[in-house]
């Protein structure tokens, strides 16, 4: 899916973003270079960033971007950019809401990020581990979701190991080199990580065999940077409630800091490591690019196909930046 807004919009789409951002003392140094890398890479106007636009408010952009694609594409990258403010602030918040309510656009994000300000931390993960079990189901491995029927509400429930899941992941050692069952293989030796199957119930396999598939074929690491950039592939190919739910998770582990749903050490600011904000933009224009979205699609079906066939097959370019 084209993650585009019309040529002629950008501008008023970036002006937009500033206003969205110029709360309390202004903007911060982290949501103008986020802002500026998106421009850059994904809607190619590195002219914009010293132009020195005005910013503009939530009507005057509504009355621009009528489009609903291009209004919840706008909000997207306000979430993100929102989520790169810290501390958080009510002000950030209130002026967010405003936008949405000019844009007529809503997401999970708005009750987490009030919730947030209203109430505190622990109601930010409440709300999002909420929609995360609502919605666990349809995120997992395709031909694992009947496996995953009927398991507890909470994802993260202790359930015992799944023997077969990963024996029949180990048989991807017989595929070629060149696999992308191999690949995968490759990932969770390369980083230290325990294969799907030997520590939690089957919803949560399900979702982190489809999960870790994704981060093989977009060809990021499962760094802090890594899975932002990660999640906005996702949603620049498929900007879905399920990705949306899956890019929140990854901001609050790894930029906003505070969301720990197990297994995950939470760390704040990962996007002010190096090159981590170029990875970021970069990501959203690789993702837009794609022919389709795959992050739902039957990985364990195309084992056996060579990691450069999946990639042709979606339309995956190369990573260039490195962090």
């Amino acid at each position: 899916m084209p993650f585009l807004v019309d040529p002629d919009h950008v501008e008023p789409a970036v002006r937009g973003l500033l206003g969205a951002i110029d709360v309390d003392d202004g903007a911060t140094d982290e949501q103008l270079e986020v802002l500026w890398s998106i421009t850059d890479h994904l809607w190619k106007r590195p002219d914009l960033r010293n132009a020195k636009l005005r910013p503009a408010g939530a009507e005057k952009t509504a009355a621009v971007l009528v489009d609903e694609g291009e209004r919840k594409r706008f909000h997207l990258v306000l979430v993100t950019l929102e989520a790169c403010r810290h501390p958080m602030s009510a002000a950030q918040v209130t002026r967010a809401e405003e936008f949405a309510a000019a844009l007529v656009v809503d997401g999970v994000d708005l009750e987490i990020f009030r919730g947030w300000i209203s109430d505190g931390v622990g109601r930010a993960v409440a709300d999002w581990k909420r929609c995360f079990g609502e919605r666990a189901a349809s995120m997992g491995e395709v031909s694992l979701q009947d496996d995953a029927d009927g398991q507890a509400a909470d994802p993260w429930a202790p359930q015992p190991p799944d023997h077969a899941l990963m024996a029949r992941i180990d048989e991807f050692h017989g595929l070629g080199e060149d696999s992308l069952g191999r690949a995968y293989l490759d990932f969770y030796r390369r980083n230290s990580i325990d294969v799907p199957g030997s520590t939690s119930g089957s919803l949560m396999q399900a979702v982190s065999v489809a999960h870790d598939m994704n981060h093989v074929i977009a060809g990021y690491e499962p760094t802090g940077q890594g899975e932002i950039a990660l999640g906005a592939f996702q949603m620049a190919m498929d900007d879905s409630d399920d990705n949306l739910v899956q890019f929140m998770g990854n901001l609050l582990i790894h930029e906003a800091g505070i969301l720990d749903p197990g297994g995950f050490t939470p760390v704040s600011a990962s996007l002010q490591r190096p090159g981590a904000i170029e990875l970021l933009g970069e990501a959203f224009d690789r993702g837009a690019r794609c022919r389709h979205d795959f992050s739902h699609t039957d990985h364990l079906a195309m084992a056996a196909w060579s990691l450069d066939e999946v990639r042709e097959e979606f339309g995956v370019v190369p990573v260039t930046v490195i962090s």
